[in-house]
């Protein structure tokens, strides 16, 4: 059991129906959508020793860390972006750094499941890193570049 960072497969499906707005983008010229509004989107922590993967389809709190200053389903992710266009490759990454403030988080966590609060928890992706623990502090995860090399979440 371990985690994987990846891009959940049943988000990958979600995004061709509709299901998720990441930004305010109107396609008024066919009349499907109107003045919609950004989904509201979090990030939750998970413990080392869980599974959250490609297969993930939503939000559990099963494997979530759990400590003083944590709430379960984590933190709102700010999300001023919207998704963009870098020629052939389309890319969406959060606004601002994803922090967690003054958390004690004493067993190892490594991996965060952004996913889609407005949208039923459905997941959207997981990311890893080296295995953590906080004592009265702050976590940040630092986000990379909004185009479309190093954009978190990127369609080729």
């Amino acid at each position: 059991m371990a985690n994987t960072q990846a891009m959940c497969s049943s988000f990958k499906r979600e995004i061709l129906v509709g299901e998720h707005q990441l930004g305010a983008a109107t396609l008024t010229s066919r009349g499907s959508l109107t003045a919609p509004t950004k989904d509201s989107i979090k990030a939750a922590l998970f413990l080392v020793s869980a599974t959250v993967n490609a297969a993930t389809t939503a939000y559990s709190s099963s494997g979530e860390v759990s400590g003083a200053g944590y709430s379960a389903g984590g933190v709102a992710v700010t999300n001023a972006t919207d998704p963009a266009l870098d020629s052939t490759t389309a890319h969406w990454t959060p606004s601002a750094s994803i922090v967690y403030t003054a958390v004690t988080l004493s067993v190892a966590f490594d991996a965060v499941l952004l996913y889609n609060d407005t949208q039923g928890d459905k997941a959207i992706s997981v990311h890893t890193f080296g295995s953590q623990t906080v004592t009265a502090g702050t976590f940040t995860l630092t986000m990379p570049t909004n185009d479309g090399t190093t954009g978190l979440i990127r369609l080729a």
